[in-house]
């Protein structure tokens, strides 16, 4: 991750909110008038199934239309995905890795495959079905990367969230993000 380009990958589930939260992520730059790409690769398209996403964040114009190869940040909506995909192929060294789960930090590093990696956790399904009644990581996800990267504040990311999602759902789908938001940034372990 450099200040001119932020690359981030997004591994989860069909479902699980990660190309709508990638997208979300994209709007926050534009916002802080930085340049964006946001995209998914799709592979059976249906619930459940394994996807990627990708943001990427740049002060200058991107001119790179490929997927993300070397992330310096990887978002695990599903921790199961760590056995089956590798999550940090091609990625930096010192990546910063956020995992949606219950165990900590060390528990995820010791199951291997994130060696050098700054490896965060956040019980972002916890989070999710606690304010939202759902299994919905992704409003949670972006809370925690938010905080992992200081790309952008947790008042940028509240005000976004009750713009763009005020103008979509009832006030109370509103209220229960911005309470996994602020759950997520506050919770997030290193």
């Amino acid at each position: 991750m450099t200040e001119k380009l932020t690359e981030v990958r997004w591994h989860a589930r069909g479902g699980q909110g990660a190309v709508t939260a990638a997208k979300m992520m994209a709007e926050l730059a534009v916002a802080r008038g930085k340049h964006f790409q946001a995209f998914p690769e799709y592979g059976p398209e249906r619930s459940g199934a394994p996807i990627v996403a990708f943001t990427r964040i740049s002060d200058e114009p991107i001119q790179t239309y490929a997927p993300i190869q070397h992330p310096g940040v990887i978002l695990v909506l599903d921790e199961t995905l760590i056995s089956t995909v590798d999550v940090m192929d091609g990625s930096a060294k010192d990546a910063i890795v956020i995992v949606n789960t219950e165990r900590s930090p060390e528990q995820i590093k010791a199951r291997g495959g994130l060696e050098g990696a700054r490896v965060m956790t956040i019980a972002a399904t916890r989070i999710s079905n606690d304010n939202l009644g759902r299994n919905l990581p992704n409003t949670p996800m972006v809370g925690a990367a938010a905080k992992a990267t200081g790309l952008f504040t947790l008042e940028e990311v509240e005000e976004h969230l009750t713009e763009s999602f005020g103008k979509k759902f009832p006030e109370e789908v509103v209220q229960g993000n911005l309470r996994a938001l602020r759950q997520a940034f506050e919770e997030v372990q290193e």
